[in-house]
């Protein structure tokens, strides 16, 4: 049985027609005399004042306030991904988005480490690190882009702007909010395999000081080059913003999201004779998909993955004074993911004999997270100091809940071909449609996780000369967690030994970053940085891959594992330098960094972990954003990591030295357009990655790959335009997630979009 999902709106169809109905009112719009400049958020305004739409890949400051300086000023790497490439690229979710920043790689979800967004950043698991307007995105999810009006991604532990965890960096959502002035945008979008997209941005001016925004979409589409794959969602965002212009600002935001998905594991592993034992460093196995790269080993009639995401937002802003800004925003999120999913298992060789079991993972989770964070922002002097400073104070309470399904047969199997009641599948003509004799119930038994943070942070840019300034940042966390595993009745689950199965973790510690910017000129600055993270156990809740899990780990024969850990702590050592060139419309960025974790949680003996474990990433980077010439943009970069294990301890002494899983050695990207006429643009990239290890044992792995990507863009009418992207042009096989064990995500292939745009 699936659980169902309370609808908002009963059915995305009601979207698809609010969307019509909306543009077909687009004459009213087009009749009201403020429309005649159509205006869009700028996510670094504080007042709301009514903007033009920005066109540039060039952005001159992140939306956070926490960044007191502008990006050129700013002494580590912080890139941001604006509307206008978003646009141009035709990204559709977030993952789409943070392809064109080099150094983020994905990793795959199964069971035990949810479905969703799992952004490897310079080497470390930022599952858990993404943000939404600055606060805390807590669960799994995988997160549309139809209400967002910009990415920054911060590279380097980033603990003392975004708090626990953050040791690879942090990855900032900027919502479309209201705004002053009257717009109207929206887009249809139909393409191959099934694709149809339609979106919907309306912004109205009720009074001089108030407005409201609407956002809509709806998205169906198969996935290219994958046999039975699909994703249907929808999303409404609605956002009022009162006080606009004044001293006092309120935004009243929501934003809600529901998927309903035939997900896809993708290919197995291949593994030499003998078993998933066999495999070594030297000869690490690949992903085999038995002759036809669309094959899916996934059963339509068990398989399933539905999601809801709903976050509603109070914030209240008031100018103290021309220099002095106090903020509050109080939110409340709730995300939801239930599934069903195939792997395609390859534990007992069976591929070597062209077989596939069907491994069902499962997961019923719902995280629920309420967050109340005060800021203090602005300007003062000090003794002719110039400092621009940001202070606050956080507040939250996070809950992970976690349960399954009971899947009926659901053991080790060694198959040669199709049989077992549809359980077993051929590697080299598997059929989805497969009868499937087994049984799915809902399993009640769970763990509960929850923590509460209070904390403390300030940060100040410290003018000491025009040329010189001084970046300071410190944060104060107190993190609290508990987890409790429970049975179907709800009662406290117990080991063999009867020891209940719940703990506490109380963990206070300190986190900081100090930069030091040269400006030899005006437009372009060196730097110096230092930067430490903390990654307390059961910083995740439940909700990723825990490195450093909280009290009560148990052994695979229920015994309580020694735990007294304290945060791992990561270290990162940066130089760098910035430059605004050709007139202050082309940015680009280099960096040299070096990043430590000296406390890394290992296994020394099979009852016990301590912090003794070391790795360690360190790379070059670089990057450019903005025009060339009037007519020729480009957003582009570069990244060169080595992360290695250095000390795995006792138990995984054998891996020292190996590569770091989910970390490519080289990875690079570039997307340029061109304005061939005032009316016609055309555009292309090419996206490079690494070989990529699954796993820090280095025994399974995927091949490098250049993806290539095309655009071209027409305005019919200054209200109407065309847009047809190309995604992999070349209609490359390749796998862009790779799992630990047994299986990599299969990337889409050639997929054609064709958009038309109204704006009013």
């Amino acid at each position: 049985m699936r659980q169902s999902i309370p609808s908002a709106v009963s059915s995305p169809r009601l979207i698809a027609s609010a969307i019509g109905v909306a543009l077909s009112a687009s004459s009213a719009y087009a009749a009201d005399p403020v429309t005649s400049n159509a205006i869009t958020l700028d996510a670094t305004s504080v007042n709301g004042k009514a903007e033009q739409a920005s066109t540039d890949y060039k952005v001159e400051k992140a939306a956070s306030q926490k960044y007191t300086a502008p990006l050129v000023d700013t002494p580590r790497s912080v890139t941001v991904i604006p509307q206008q490439v978003i646009k141009d690229t035709s990204a559709l979710t977030l993952q789409d988005a943070l392809r064109t920043v080099p150094g983020i790689t994905f990793g795959a979800g199964e069971g035990g480490n949810p479905q969703g967004d799992r952004p490897f950043i310079r080497g470390f698991d930022a599952q858990g690190d993404t943000y939404l307007d600055g606060v805390r995105d807590t669960g799994a999810q995988t997160r549309e882009i139809f209400a967002i009006e910009s990415v920054e991604v911060a590279k380097g532990p980033n603990s003392a702007i975004g708090g626990r965890g953050a040791a690879g960096g942090t990855i900032n959502l900027v919502s479309k909010r209201a705004h002053l002035g009257n717009s109207l945008d929206g887009a249809w979008t139909w393409g191959s395999d099934q694709t149809q997209r339609y979106t919907f941005d309306g912004n109205y001016q009720f009074s001089d000081s108030a407005a409201g925004r609407l956002n809509l979409m709806t998205h169906e589409s198969n996935v290219a080059g994958r046999d039975k794959v699909n994703y249907d969602r929808w999303g409404i965002a609605p956002s009022l913003a009162f006080g606009l212009g004044t001293p006092t600002r309120v935004n009243l935001d929501y934003y809600h999201l529901e998927s309903d998905d035939l997900p896809d594991s993708g290919i197995p592993y291949s593994i030499p004779a003998g078993g998933s034992n066999a495999r070594t460093s030297a000869h690490p196995n690949k992903p085999i998909d038995g002759g036809d790269s669309d094959n899916f080993y996934g059963l339509t009639g068990r398989d399933f993955r539905k999601t809801r995401t709903d976050i509603a937002t109070i914030a209240i802003e008031h100018d103290l004074s021309d220099s002095l800004t106090i903020k509050n925003t109080l939110r409340h999120g709730n995300s939801m993911q239930d599934y069903v999913l195939t792997q395609p298992d390859d534990s007992a060789g069976n591929v070597n004999n062209n077989g596939v079991w069907r491994r069902a993972n499962s997961r019923v989770g719902n995280t629920a997270t309420t967050t109340n964070q005060t800021d203090l922002f602005g300007e003062f002097f000090v003794a002719g100091f110039k400092n621009s400073f940001s202070t606050g104070i956080e507040f939250s309470k996070e809950e992970s809940d976690r349960q399954s399904y009971t899947v009926t047969p659901n053991s080790k199997l060694t198959c040669s071909g199709p049989g077992n009641g549809g359980s077993c599948t051929s590697l080299s003509d598997p059929n989805p449609d497969d009868i499937w004799d087994g049984t799915v119930s809902r399993n009640y038994a769970g763990t509960r996780t929850r923590g509460k943070t209070r904390a403390i942070y300030a940060f100040d840019t410290l003018e000491l000369t025009p040329q010189w300034l001084l970046n300071m940042g410190l944060r104060y966390d107190h993190f609290d967690t508990r987890f409790r595993t429970y049975n179907a009745d709800g009662a406290t689950s117990v080991n063999k030994n009867g020891v209940p199965l719940e703990g506490r973790d109380k963990s206070e510690f300190f986190t900081g970053q100090l930069g030091l910017v040269w400006k030899p000129a005006e437009n372009g600055s060196i730097y110096v940085s230092y930067a430490t993270s903390a990654t307390p156990p059961g910083a995740m809740l439940g909700e990723g891959t825990e490195t450093n899990p909280q009290s009560g780990t148990t052994d695979r024969s229920g015994n309580i594992l020694s735990s007294d850990l304290e945060p791992e702590e990561t270290t990162n050592y940066e130089i760098g330098t910035k430059w605004d060139l050709l007139d202050e419309r082309l940015s680009l960025a280099a960096a040299i960094f070096r990043t430590e974790k000296e406390n890394a949680r290992v296994q020394v003996d099979t009852t016990s972990y301590e912090n003794v474990g070391e790795t360690r990433v360190q790379g070059i980077e670089l990057s450019a954003s903005g025009k060339l010439t009037d007519k020729w943009q480009v957003f582009a970069g570069y990244t060169y990591l080595q992360a290695r294990q250095i000390d795995g301890g006792p138990m995984g002494k054998a891996s020292d030295g190996n590569q770091l899983p989910n970390t490519p050695n080289n990875s690079a990207s570039v997307w340029t357009t061109y304005a061939i006429t005032p009316k016609l643009t055309v555009g292309g990239g090419a996206f490079y990655v690494d070989d990529v290890y699954g796993n820090v044992a280095n025994t399974t792995m995927v091949d490098s790959y250049v993806r290539y990507d095309a655009m071209a863009a027409y305005k019919l009418t200054k209200n109407v335009d065309l847009q047809l992207n190309v995604q992999n042009l070349t209609n490359e096989v390749y796998y862009d997630k790779a799992f630990s064990t047994h299986f990599a995500n299969q990337a889409a292939g050639r997929t054609a979009l064709l958009t038309t745009s109204v704006h009013f």
